[in-house]
């Protein structure tokens, strides 16, 4: 081969080589940069937020009655439906009536025969009185006649008090409910004997309207309290008043609110707990005597707290943590101690302070210390304003 076309090969080769590899540079060099996360910010502003205490609670009767027969006899009638609501008032049983009323009409009978006596004696002394003013009769005959109606007239007064007896005892024949409430199952039935005494029990009826709901605060929750009112953390209502709101087992609540009406003042040394006792109104009767429900305490608060949405923070094996972004708008991830919640917000102990720009969306594509997109930007809990780019 000439050795000039050897040359000139050699040549063309070289440059298509350079050209192929300035080609693939160019196109190395061209390749557009990773997208950044792109993240919602929220600057910590600290705000007086409600601080919302809950306990497990357990509803009573505000009125529970006995309802229990004071007169022996049989049962002749049982007046009400079994677990109904019943009126203050209305009949819940009737015993048999027919010797009460022949106890009153006999009582009746003697109170007319010692009036009758009363009539005969005072007439008497009145023949006695002028004779014994003449000494036509001895002093003793006017003193038996003395006697005489003044036994007449206590004979008269006791048997009043019989007839008034029969006719109490004729009333209690008849049952009444004392209050507005839900009777229980009765424990007796008809044609069945009725004594006086511990087994005169016939049923209960339960007030509903007021309702209690019992519930308990330990001894270490009291002294946390304390703890926090006294540093400032914490602030209580006006004469400690605070809205008592319940809440159902299935999440639904309570219609009415209430308030603490009872406080017990010693510490139960079996559990460790004070006793509280709320009141609420309860016309329609939804909550019932012994059910568990869930007692929302509101009216304190805490001054300056620090709150971030519920997504904004993370638990791992070392606590809680959450995405913050430096001065140079890079991630950073900062350790903290939360506390309670209060709706969709953490309520932050330790960890964060007023200025700090927390992550609360976006935070799944995060790691430290890298730039992010901004795509919107809030101040505090407030509206969203948008980020200026």
């Amino acid at each position: 081969m000439d050795f000039s076309v050897y040359k000139r090969c050699s040549y063309l080769l070289l440059f298509t080589s350079v050209f192929l590899l300035s080609g693939c540079q160019q196109e190395e060099t061209g390749k557009k940069p990773p997208k950044l996360p792109k993240v919602k910010v929220m600057e910590i502003v600290p705000v007086d937020a409600p601080a919302v205490f809950e306990f497990v609670g357990q509803a009573q009767s505000s009125r529970q009655v006995e309802i229990r027969a004071r007169v022996d006899g049989f049962l002749e009638k049982v007046a009400y439906e079994e677990g109904s609501l019943v009126e203050d008032g209305q009949v819940l049983f009737e015993l048999d009536k027919k010797p009460f009323e022949a106890n009153l009409q006999q009582a009746k009978g003697e109170l007319a025969l010692q009036n009758a006596r009363l009539v005969t004696a005072s007439a008497n002394l009145k023949r006695i009185r002028p004779l014994a003013e003449q000494d036509a009769v001895s002093q003793k005959d006017l003193d038996d006649a003395v006697g005489s109606e003044k036994a007449s007239q206590a004979s008269v007064l006791a048997a009043e008090g019989s007839v008034r007896e029969a006719e109490l005892n004729l009333g209690y024949a008849t049952i009444y409910s004392p209050v507005k409430g839900l009777a229980s199952k009765t424990n007796k039935q008809e044609g069945s004997y009725v004594p006086t005494g511990t087994d005169s029990l016939l049923t209960y009826v339960a007030q509903l309207d007021p309702i209690w709901v019992n519930f308990s605060i330990s001894e270490n929750q009291v002294l946390s309290f304390r703890k926090q009112i006294n540093e400032g953390k914490l602030k209580e209502p006006p004469k400690q008043d605070y809205d008592v709101e319940v809440v159902f087992g299935d999440g639904t609540v309570h219609p009415h609110r209430g308030r603490i009406s009872f406080s017990e003042p010693n510490l139960d040394t079996t559990t460790g707990t004070f006793l509280l006792r709320a009141e609420l109104a309860n016309p329609e009767g939804k909550m019932r005597p012994g059910q568990f429900v869930r007692v929302l305490l509101h009216g304190a608060v805490r001054p300056n707290a620090i709150m971030v949405p519920q997504e904004a923070v993370t638990q791992g094996s070392k606590g809680h943590f959450v995405w913050v972004l430096d001065t140079n708008n890079k991630t950073q991830l900062r350790a903290i101690q939360a506390g309670s919640w209060y709706k969709n917000y953490w309520l932050i102990d330790k960890g964060l302070k007023a200025g700090d720009r927390v992550i609360v969306d976006g935070i799944q594509r995060l790691r430290p210390d890298i730039p992010v997109d901004i795509e919107s930007e809030q101040k505090g809990i407030g509206e969203t304003k948008s980020a200026e780019k």
